[in-house]
Parts: structure tokens; sequence; C-alpha cells
């Protein structure tokens, strides 16, 4: 019998992870299922370019994995018992309701906007962390006309590139974001001031240190009482994470995401790995990784590396869980590239304007050219597993 390896999940870290895993394990041994809940590869930090107007080509994720032998199954997943080692999912693809059986499963279901409990945020707002969500705001905002006011509520990256994005796009709107801090206050000075020149430039209004604490049809409640006009609120104050991990039984951490070792292994059941934002996994710099396509990107390659070893009888390696700097997009035509130390504080040197757009765009393109090649396109040779497929014997593998 084969071994079963189920991924959970294809956005930045699950699809990447399903074709390595492809490419590196012997289809003879190994059969591995990527279960997603619709049939497109979803680029999120593309999604503030979908909800202002802008034409995006989503792959269909069976031409992604097309001749790697990976399984696809469109399916919404709703709960994983990892004593029984299977996974209940909701068919979208006519193979109706049912039961997925793992040896290995890696965890990747990712995340959606966190509320944070603010009164109207979920009747109200809008926000950019989903295609189906992206698409709602593009039909609110191709309804405003001239002079529609537009708040953007959170100043980490997806708060700035979006608003900057609507800002360009759309100039005959008032854009405007509102900053619990000071607006770019992790970035180096000259970085900084770039940032706000960009934003003068687009005529964007910042509300810094302004907490908002409800938010209403056609305005924004300040923490202070003050009322910011919004026709349009969106909501980018953060990310959270479903809890079908809490409720199966695996141990999370209070923020719901699964806690792993260093190799991205479940600490309490070894026949699950995470990557993505739904893992709880501790950087070089001994802190928790954040939710970014970044940490998608470190958390896959190391739970990939680990599973192949493991199956393979190999040392396990460690992959590296540092970060090297931040890429912000400021439109289509401005960015800014900060590298930052180990600690994650900016360093004196950035880089700005078009030179740095460019260089965000090729690192999109590569992005995309990576999912549309899972394998990679060069071939590798498939590695058997260490001894014959007994489940039992691979699952207690250290």
């Amino acid at each position: 019998m084969k071994h079963r390896i189920v991924v959970l999940g294809a956005g930045y870290a699950g699809a990447f992870a399903a074709g390595n895993l492809a490419r590196r394990l012997s289809p003879a041994d190994t059969e591995i299922t990527v279960v997603n809940a619709v049939p497109d590869f979803v680029e999120r930090m593309r999604l503030h370019q979908l909800a202002i107007g802008q034409d995006l080509a989503f792959r269909k994720l069976a031409d992604v994995f097309a001749g790697t032998g990976v399984r696809l199954r469109l399916a919404r997943v709703t709960g994983v018992d990892p004593e029984r080692r299977t996974v209940a999912v909701t068919g979208e693809d006519g193979d109706g309701d049912g039961e997925l059986a793992y040896d290995t499963l890696l965890y990747a279901l990712g995340s959606s906007v966190a509320h944070h409990g603010v009164p109207g945020v979920a009747e109200y707002a809008f926000d950019v962390t989903g295609r189906s969500s992206a698409l709602r705001l593009r039909e609110r905002l191709a309804g405003l006309g001239e002079g529609g006011t537009v708040l953007v509520v959170g100043e980490g990256l997806t708060g700035i590139e979006t608003a900057t994005e609507f800002a360009e796009s759309r100039p005959d709107l008032s854009v405007a974001l509102a900053a619990r801090g000071e607006l770019g206050a992790w970035l180096s000075p000259k970085a900084r001031r770039h940032l706000r020149l960009a934003f003068d430039r687009l005529g964007i209004t910042v509300h810094e240190h302004t907490g908002i604490e409800a938010v209403e049809p056609t305005q924004a409640i300040a923490a202070d009482g003050t009322s910011i006009p919004a026709d349009v609120t969106v909501w980018s104050a953060g990310f959270a994470v479903h809890p079908i991990a809490a409720a199966s039984g695996l141990e999370v951490a209070e923020t719901g995401q699964i806690v792993v070792d260093r190799t991205m292994r479940s600490v309490s059941h070894p026949d699950v790995y995470a990557a993505g934002d739904c893992v709880y996994a501790i950087g070089e710099n001994g802190r928790p990784l954040p939710m970014s396509c970044a940490s998608a990107g470190f958390t896959n390659m190391q739970a990939t590396a680990a599973i192949i070893a493991r199956l393979t009888g190999s040392e396990v390696p460690t992959t590296g869980l540092k970060y090297h700097g931040n890429h912000i997009s400021l439109g289509r035509r401005d960015a800014i590239f900060q590298m930052v130390d180990g600690d994650v504080r900016s360093k004196s040197w950035y880089l700005g304007g078009r030179t740095a757009a460019r260089l965000k765009s090729g690192v999109l393109k590569g992005a995309g050219w990576g999912i549309a090649h899972p394998t990679f396109g060069m071939p590798k040779r498939k590695r058997r597993l260490a001894t014959a497929p007994d489940q039992a014997g691979v699952r207690g593998a250290a």
C-alpha cells in the first residue's frame, strides 16, 4: 500500500509543497492528494489589484499539477481527526461529502481577515484576504462615483499596498489610511520618508495613532470618538486562522496556529506537519514567524524537506527561517525594498522608486512561474521510501 500524503490547501505554502513532494518522492511508494476549496491558484499578494478593477489571470490547479501525479480534490475541509488520521471534506466537485485517510498530513489552510471583535467589521467592512471578498469589494468600488471616500484600516504591508494601489488607480476617489501607530514606523528613516512622499504624491490622508473602534455603513469611529467618513471601509488589520486545527485536538497556540518543532512537525501528533499562516513556528530570532507569504515559503520548504527525509531514512535538514527584507508596492510604478537584520529591525539601506517596483514585479512573476511549474522544470531523481510503505513503521520514524 502506498504512503498517503494529504496536503490541505493550495495557497503559496500548499501548492509549492505538493509540487516539491511530487518531484522528490517516488510515485511507486507515495500517493499525494491536494485538497482545496476552489479550482484556481489565488495569488493573495495581488488581490488588492483585483479589487480595484485590474484583470488578473488565475491558473487552474488542474493545469498546475498536470503531469506531476498529484491528485486534486476540490472540497472544503470541515474537520481533521488526527487519532484516526482522517480529514472530513464537503465536496465541491461532485464527489460529495466524505473522508480522506492519510499517513502524513500537511496542514496549510492559511488564514482569513481578523475582525478583532470590532463592531460593524463583519457587517460593513470589506477585505482583500480572499478572491471572493476582493470581488465583492471590486463591485462596490466600481459603483463608487467621483469624490467617494475609501478608508483603509491597518498600517501593515497589506494596508499600505491597498491604499496606494487604490489611490493610483482611482484618483477620483478620496483615499485615507488609519494607523494605530506611526506610518512606516518599522522602516529606516530614509525609507519612511520615501513612503510619506508617496502618500503625499498620491493624495492619501493618513490618520496616525488612530485605532478604529467601530465600522458603520458610511463612517468609521475612532477610539477617541472621531468620525472618519468612509463610503467603503477596507479592513486590513491582521489575519486569523480557521478554528479547525484547534477543534481537532492538535496542540495550538493562543492564536489557533498549530504548534510545531523546528521541522514544522506537530508537537502533539507526529503524522501532522503545518506550513504557512496556520503554523506557530519560531524563527531564528527566537520570535514566532509572522503570517506572510515569506513565512509560507520558509515553512513549506522546511516541512517538505522533513517529510522527504523521514520517509526516505535520510537526515532531516533544517532550512532557513530568517527574514532578509520587506518589499512593499506603492502602486504600479513605485515600491520600497527594506533590508532587515536578524531581529527584523530595518537596516539603513533601502531601495526605492521604479527600480524597486520592477524588482517586485519580477518577484511576483517568478513566484507565478514556480506555481505554474510546481516540479520546477528540471527533473530530479525520485527517492524511494526507506522501507516498504508499512504505515505503522513510517509513522513512528524520528
